[in-house]
């Protein structure tokens, strides 16, 4: 099966994403994790997409899209993938579905999280991730902190703030981006027949575990 999550930041995509991943055996590929391990390596690509990233906007397609089309050629991504972060326009989402006719696939689910932008800012302030590129791990000092603080619970490695999680004025911009670039998707993918929203909230009790034990149950045909 392959599934995008939707969503914007902070509201726990790449939570929900990381959860379907282990329970499935299907990789979660994130364009956010490939631009920074490249920026980190200052490859040519990373020191381009860095010039974007830092100043909160989106990296351009023809940094973008070739990436993805090559990941998706993957071994680890033939019978299935979980996208976290791409496609973020339309134009991102005509090409995906190009890229898959080629190859006689299609998204088969679309997840859209959707949570209250104060709440969201607040996730995003608080949110750790960890600084070993081969984990990943997420955490929030509030909702999830780790057992041993500033340390990953999985691989024992130091947690960061990411540069653009470190100011309202930063989170903000890029919720704007998201609202008017992304948000369209939305509409898209649900004339397509394959959008799921779920509200992920504290004021509704409702978190992203609960939304990947959800959605596995339905894969299951639970």
């Amino acid at each position: 099966m392959n599934i995008i999550m939707m969503g914007a930041q902070g509201t726990g995509k790449g939570t929900v994403a990381g959860l379907l991943s282990e329970k499935t055996g299907w990789p979660q590929i994130s364009t956010g994790d490939i631009f920074r391990k490249n920026v980190e390596e200052k490859t040519e690509l990373g020191i381009e997409a860095n010039k974007y990233m830092a100043s909160g906007n989106l990296v351009p397609d023809e940094i973008t899209v070739p990436m993805v089309a090559n990941r998706l050629n993957e071994e680890d991504a033939k019978d299935g993938f979980i996208l976290d972060g791409f496609p973020r326009t339309i134009a991102q989402a005509e090409k995906l579905d190009e890229i898959l006719k080629e190859k006689n696939k299609k998204i088969d689910m679309v997840i859209n999280l959707t949570t209250p932008r104060e709440e969201t800012i607040e996730r995003i302030l608080t949110r750790r991730v960890c600084s070993n590129q081969e984990c990943k791990a997420t955490y929030n000092l509030v909702m999830h902190p780790p057992k041993v603080e500033g340390i990953c619970d999985k691989c024992g490695a130091e947690l960061v703030q990411r540069k653009d999680d470190s100011s309202r004025e930063s989170i903000n911009k890029r919720l704007e981006i998201y609202d008017t670039q992304t948000a369209p998707l939305v509409e898209y993918y649900e004339k397509k027949g394959v959008l799921r929203t779920e509200e992920v909230s504290t004021k509704v009790n409702r978190l992203g575990n609960n939304v990947a034990d959800d959605v596995l149950r339905d894969i299951k045909g639970e």
